[in-house]
Order: structure tokens, then C-alpha cells, then sequence
């Protein structure tokens, strides 16, 4: 506790710092998250993060960390990788996973992939405190993967990188003590984007070596880039930058990167598609279900309660508490995936 107290502090003074000098140490939306929850003065946000700090995204809470990293500072960062057994996929840096094994040998696999507006994010940090002891409380192995990020790599490297993850975790499931044919792929955000393109064209898959059916099913929570030329045209201004800096303005090539683009077969057999109460998550979640449902892949998808930004981050930060209402609903879907 007094780790996670002095962590506060420290995080507190610096994104005070941060949004005071208005200079680029925090990316914009952070910047803007920080004010909204905390206003502008010095001292109401340094006081109002000591306490609030948790209702911040997993996004901006990364950033956050980062600097403390760059300053030299401790605190909170890490503490959520608890259990977990970093391992590389990959030679390249962010070509690396978290791995918490189950509590059996032969365990079906969960991987989980962030969010961040493809340029950010960060596997210690992203996954929400309660999915790792969560889902290997229900007898699940789970990992959480790191990716190339843009503007050093681009998104079709990044969906290889989360299928070589796959790859990776598949090879070794002997070792690590899971079942290879029992695996679903999760992502929020930029996270769940990936793992639905990785999970409907098939040939991110294929370059590293898999078929289809490596993936039992998808897990996108609350994405709005399941078809990016659509999102583009009239999804939220505020995230333009970051869709032209992700997927160019290319009309093909943002019609390759989409998942609704590419639902004819073959995809993974199931998607259980999640969203909260925001107008482009809802919009894109239902045309990717409804393109999945006419190619004849399974789909169920569900929306909760949780309005904009701040649904969005509750829906990541809070899967896997049992009070959150889309627990039970993802742990009776794993079950019927899974076979058990």
C-alpha cells in the first residue's frame, strides 16, 4: 500500500508539472483527461490525482509512469505484472509478452493486447488489476503482449506482431504449461482493432506460420476502427490525427487494415464483441457483428452501461471484477469456447 501511496504522490507532482508548462511531456488526451477530472490549478490537480488517479485510463496512467521513468522516479510502475513471467517473441525491444501461468497443466490461453491509440500503451500497465488473477482463477493461462508501436512501426507490423506472439505461445505451450488449440485473443481500444483484424485476415496468421483455427475466438472490447474508412469519415475529430497518423490516408490501404472489410471466411470461429455506450464504438461494433453473422461465423455481442471516454476506460480497468456486469458475461462465453 504505501508503494502504491507514494506512487500517487509522485505522479500527482508530475502531471502537475506536465499540464502546467503546456509543453509535449504528456500526449494531448492525457493532457485533456488530467484537467477534466482534475481541473487546471496546481494545487487541485496535484491534491485531486493523490485520489483520483485510478479513474484515469490505462492510457494516460502509462504516460504518467513514462515520466516518472524518465525523471528517475519509483512508484506504482510494475506492480500489476505481479505473478507474471516476461518473455521475448520476438529480437525487436517491444517484442515481448507477460505470461501468468494457470494453476494446471494443458490450461486454455487468454492474450490480451492493449490499447493506446496504436502509439502508446504498454503490457505492464493496460490489462485492468483484476483479468490476470481473474482469468487464472477460472483455471485460464494468461499473457498480456507488447507491440512495435507507430509512428516506428506500422499497424500491418503490429497485427504480424501480435500474431507472432500467438506463434510464440503456441510453440511453447508444453513448456508453459497450456493447451495450443484452446487460445482466444483479447484487445481493448487499438488492442481490440488488432486482435479482430488478426482474427478475420488470415494472413497475419499465416506469416507466422498458423492457420485460422489457431485462434478458438476474439475478444474486441469497445474498438470503433473495426472499419476504418468509415471511422475516418465520421468518427470523432479529436481522434483524426491519430487514425490518419495510424492508417494513413490511403482509402485501400485503411480498407486492408479493416476487420469489417475482411469478415467473409475465414475468420476465427467466435467473436464476442463488447462495447459501452459510445456512438462510434456502437456503430462499428455492430456493422463488424453483423458482417461476421452474414460470412456464418458466431458472434454475440452485448453492450453495458458506461458513457464515452470514461466507459471505454472502465470497461478495460474493470473486467475481471466480479461486480463489473461484462465479467460474467465474458467468463460464460470463455466456457462455452472452451468447452467447459
Amino acid at each position: 500500500m504505501r508503494k502504491w501511496i507514494f506512487g500517487g504522490v509522485a505522479l500527482a507532482m508530475v502531471a502537475t508539472c506536465a499540464v502546467a508548462q503546456r509543453g509535449q511531456r504528456l500526449p494531448a488526451e492525457c493532457r485533456e483527461e488530467v484537467v477534466q477530472l482534475c481541473g487546471i490549478g496546481r494545487d487541485a490537480i496535484r491534491g485531486c490525482l493523490r485520489q483520483k488517479y485510478s479513474q484515469l485510463s490505462e492510457n494516460c496512467q502509462s504516460e504518467l509512469r513514462a515520466l516518472m521513468a524518465q525523471r528517475g522516479e519509483g512508484g506504482a510502475a510494475g506492480a500489476r505484472t505481479a505473478g507474471a513471467t516476461e518473455m521475448s517473441y520476438g529480437s525487436e525491444p517491444l517484442q515481448k509478452l507477460d505470461f501468468w501461468p494457470a494453476p494446471q497443466d494443458k490450461a486454455p490461453l487468454v492474450i490480451f493486447v492493449h490499447g493506446g491509440g496504436w502509439k502508446r500503451g504498454d503490457k505492464n500497465n493496460a490489462t485492468g488489476q483484476s483479468k490476470a488473477p481473474h482469468y487464472r482463477a477460472q483455471g485460464y493461462a494468461f499473457a498480456s503482449i507488447n507491440y512495435r508501436l507507430v509512428p516506428n512501426a506500422t499497424v500491418e507490423q503490429q497485427a504480424s506482431d501480435v500474431a507472432a506472439a500467438v506463434a510464440y505461445l503456441r510453440t511453447n505451450a508444453l513448456r508453459l504449461g497450456i493447451d495450443p488449440d484452446q487460445i482466444v485473443l483479447m484487445g481493448h481500444s487499438a488492442g481490440a482493432h488488432l486482435s479482430a483484424l488478426v482474427g478475420t485476415d488470415s494472413s497475419y496468421l499465416q506469416k507466422a506460420g498458423l492457420p485460422m483455427s489457431a485462434l478458438k475466438g476474439v475478444i474486441p472490447l469497445d474498438g470503433a476502427a473495426y472499419d476504418v474508412p468509415a471511422q475516418m469519415k465520421e468518427g470523432a475529430a479529436i481522434m483524426g490525427d491519430t487514425y490518419a497518423q495510424a492508417f494513413g490516408l490511403d482509402p485501400a490501404r485503411q480498407k486492408a487494415l479493416s476487420p469489417y472489410w475482411h469478415a467473409p471466411s475465414p475468420n476465427a470461429p467466435a467473436f464476442l464483441i463488447l462495447h459501452v455506450d459510445r456512438e462510434d464504438g456502437t456503430l462499428q461494433s455492430a456493422a463488424l457483428a453483423d458482417a461476421l453473422r452474414k460470412s456464418g461465423t458466431t458472434v454475440k455481442l452485448q453492450a453495458f452501461e458506461g458513457k464515452g471516454l470514461r466507459g471505454h476506460m472502465e470497461i478495460n480497468r474493470k473486467l475481471g471484477d466480479k461486480d463489473y456486469p461484462a465479467t460474467a458475461v465474458v467468463d460464460e462465453w470463455l466456457k462455452g469456447v472452451f468447452g467447459g
